[in-house]
């Protein structure tokens, strides 16, 4: 069935996935964007675009005016200083809530948000939706914060919450990194060789947040805390080394010889760009002290199972064919 809906973060690599996922089915989008975004890699001939900003109330109020759903995808990945994560992805969900709450019919709202809220996994086993949140950075701390807003509004918005794992695939430049190593032989591990991760390409985290909009659990403010929540994962999970492996495979090169970093050195590659950004006035790139905290405190593996029994959520290809696809993107835009 054909629907309305506004998604933010657009311009974003998720974003792009998940437009390109709902002009696919057919629904009228519209994009929430600022004046000075850049549209130009999205399909215009199907979309429509409305300026606005997470900050401006009655801009978020026209732009989602008649939708029936609403997909927040937009945050702010990397910051110079934690209040600037928190105006972004606490109080710009609050703001969105609030807009949602004010309308003649509020609409679904999915909030995409992180296994970063919910902190790394406990020893020996996946984080589930049952689990409390332990966020051990200042990232997944207002992202968890933002879904805390989001919930305060559940008595009038329909509110479900996805907290994605690692997330690849076209578009996507920070795994790209990794890509490029691997390409000449070798691959850098900077986190504790037992560390695991679960990952999901954009493209079924694309479909997974329209499940959760069309048949969610949504949240309620008296009820318990994994209510109204998944996780978004696929299988299997696989070490850092592993993801390096499987990258060469994906571009048909040797397997990459590996090398473990040192922790004092990894401080100091996070750290060093971050001090030079900070002193040009820049944001840091991804690679900062902040993902250094949470490359450092164990595992990041999640259990998508609940997504799996209640939405019928199934990954719709390999972890590896997926990795393949991405390669083939990368080279095709000559990205690698």
């Amino acid at each position: 069935m054909t629907e309305r809906v506004l998604v933010t973060g657009a311009t974003g690599f998720i974003g792009h996935h998940l437009v390109q996922h709902l002009i696919q089915r057919g629904d009228q989008v519209t994009c929430l964007v600022r004046s000075t975004s850049d549209t130009s890699t999205l399909d215009r001939s199907h979309l429509q675009f409305a300026a606005g900003d997470m900050g401006d109330l009655p801009s978020l109020r026209a732009a989602m005016a008649g939708s029936e759903v609403v997909y927040h995808l937009a945050a702010a990945l990397t910051a110079r200083r934690p209040q600037d994560f928190m105006r972004v992805n606490t109080a710009g969900v609050a703001g969105l809530a609030e807009a949602c709450a004010q309308q003649p019919k509020p609409p679904i709202l999915v909030i995409l948000s992180s296994l970063a809220a919910g902190g790394p996994s406990p020893t020996g086993r996946a984080r589930s939706e049952e689990d409390p949140a332990s966020p051990v950075s200042h990232y997944g701390r207002s992202k968890l914060a933002g879904e805390q807003a989001a919930r305060a509004q559940a008595s009038q918005v329909p509110v479900t919450i996805v907290r994605a794992s690692w997330v690849f695939g076209e578009w996507d430049r920070d795994t790209l990194a990794v890509f490029r190593t691997v390409r000449y032989g070798l691959h850098l591990v900077p986190v504790a060789r037992s560390n695991r991760y679960s990952l999901i390409h954009a493209a079924d985290l694309a479909e997974f947040l329209v499940l959760a909009a069309q048949g969610g659990e949504r949240c309620g403010p008296d009820r318990p805390a994994g209510d109204g929540l998944y996780y978004a994962a696929a299988e299997p999970t696989l070490d850092y080394a592993g993801i390096g492996q499987m990258a060469a495979a994906a571009m048909e090169r040797r397997r990459p010889r590996v090398l473990h970093l040192p922790r004092p050195l990894t401080l100091a590659m996070a750290g060093i760009p971050q001090l030079v950004t900070a002193a040009l006035g820049r944001p840091p790139s991804i690679v900062n002290l902040d993902k250094a905290r949470e490359g450092f405190a164990g595992s990041w593996v999640c259990s998508a199972e609940k997504a799996q029994r209640q939405l019928g959520f199934s990954p719709s290809a390999p972890l590896a064919d997926r990795m393949r696809q991405t390669a083939s993107w990368y080279r095709a835009q000559g990205w690698l």
